[in-house]
């Protein structure tokens, strides 16, 4: 933030004008455009540094949103932007890093609460909201109060069948919703150190539903060697201080963890799925920002792999990206998927919102990979939505009801 903000340094709760590094606008946000023009811009401050993405309605399901497609479409023409991620693309928060615009040091602003993904790069991810991001497309600076920073260590080495999802559910729990209202949220421990990039995201994803600002992860060797994978341009690594004092500390031992599940309708009601197990559902959701990567994708397929859906039963897999999906299908993963009878549907956000791809009736219920179960979250208010790790929704949908992924055993559980 000191460095964005043409600072040596900068203090808890200081209000600074902080420079962009690169922003995003995704199409739930058409009123980004018209209150750029209401505030009399012209032409966006950088071509090169903001991006479009159809990720929440891809493709358009209606009249409404594909109005609201080709709005956006015409204003990047108009504008140039270098990137702009069409309905065939996949979600923002995992085409950014495919693309090679999210660096270490550098500020992410997108109209997606979800922007705290971007710590899992060393970046600082946030979301705003509209208004606020017709003036980054002005001018390439966002106002900010310098949030307090909060320690999550995470030690121990999981077993087999658990996830990052897993992990991140039990602290969402113990921290609860309201745990790190506008701090920001810096990951540590022997745990985050080994986790992948996937891990990492995931992580860094949930944060804001713990309130958070933002969310950080120290890059390992993994993730500055992916970085540079995808761009040439040059970057700075931020490193905490030694003796840093955080506003506050929290530490977990995940060694013993179980599966865990959160219950509707609060994302923070979390259980250990042996307490739940048993419950009818409807429908598996596999996808998101929080769980439609490849990693997720093929831990379904091994659970699956051979075995039938049960009758009245639906699984729905919606990879991150078009480069997961082709990933997944040169692996063999969803002809593995769809053999067991899983519906595949278009790279994006599909029922996460309610949108579209999957919407649920009243009384249904759905484990889901996703991010939230509030009341209407996937459609009707009188649904369901438990949420769990991609391992835990596949051995749900396998037996019809919610289960514990532990119990199926076998080799091909292992992450």
């Amino acid at each position: 933030i000191a460095k964005a903000s043409g600072k040596n340094v900068v203090k808890t709760g200081e209000i600074v004008n902080a420079e962009v590094g690169f922003a995003e606008v995704n199409d739930l946000y058409l009123q980004t455009i018209n209150s750029f023009y209401e505030m009399d811009g012209t032409k966006v401050w950088d071509s090169e540094k903001l991006a479009f993405v159809f990720d929440h309605y891809a493709p358009a399901p209606n009249i409404n949103s594909a109005e609201i497609h080709k709005k956006m479409r015409d204003f990047a023409s108009k504008n140039k932007l270098k990137y702009h991620f069409d309905i065939n693309c996949g979600i923002c928060h995992q085409v950014m890093p495919e693309s090679g615009v999210i660096k270490p040091g550098e500020i992410i602003a997108a109209t997606d609460s979800h922007t705290t993904t971007h710590g899992a790069f060393g970046a600082l991810g946030t979301g705003v909201g509209a208004t606020d991001m017709a003036i980054i497309m002005i001018s390439g600076k966002m106002w900010m109060k310098v949030p307090e920073i909060i320690e999550i260590k995470i030690e121990g080495k999981p077993k087999d069948y658990i996830m990052p999802k897993d992990v991140i559910l039990n602290i969402l729990g113990k921290i609860k919703a309201d745990g790190a209202v506008y701090k920001a949220i810096e990951f540590t421990g022997e745990y985050v150190e080994n986790l992948n990039i996937a891990g990492r995201m995931v992580l860094c994803n949930m944060a804001v539903e713990m309130g958070a600002k933002t969310a950080y992860i120290q890059p390992n060797d993994e993730v500055l060697n992916y970085i540079k994978s995808k761009t040439n341009d040059n970057y700075e690594v931020q490193y905490t201080d030694k003796n840093y004092r955080y506003s506050d500390y929290y530490s977990f031992d995940i060694s013993e963890l179980e599966p865990q599940v959160a219950i509707p309708y609060e994302v923070d009601n979390v259980k250990p799925v042996t307490e739940i197990q048993g419950e009818k559902i409807y429908q598996g959701f596999i996808g998101t920002c929080t769980g439609g990567r490849e990693e997720d994708i093929k831990i379904a397929a091994n659970i699956l792999k051979g075995k039938k859906i049960p009758r009245f039963t639906r699984l729905l897999i919606i990879p991150a990206s078009s480069e997961v999906m082709i990933k997944c299908m040169e692996k063999g993963y969803i002809k593995e998927l769809m053999d067991a009878g899983a519906t595949i549907s278009t790279p994006g956000c599909g029922p996460c919102l309610g949108a579209h791809e999957g919407v649920l009736a009243e009384n249904e219920v759905c484990i889901s990979a996703s991010n939230r179960n509030f009341p209407g979250r996937m459609g009707s208010k009188k649904s369901k939505v438990y949420l769990s790790s991609p391992a835990t929704v596949a051995a749900s949908v396998l037996n019809g009801c919610i289960s514990n992924p532990s119990l199926l055993g076998g080799e091909i559980w292992k992450l």
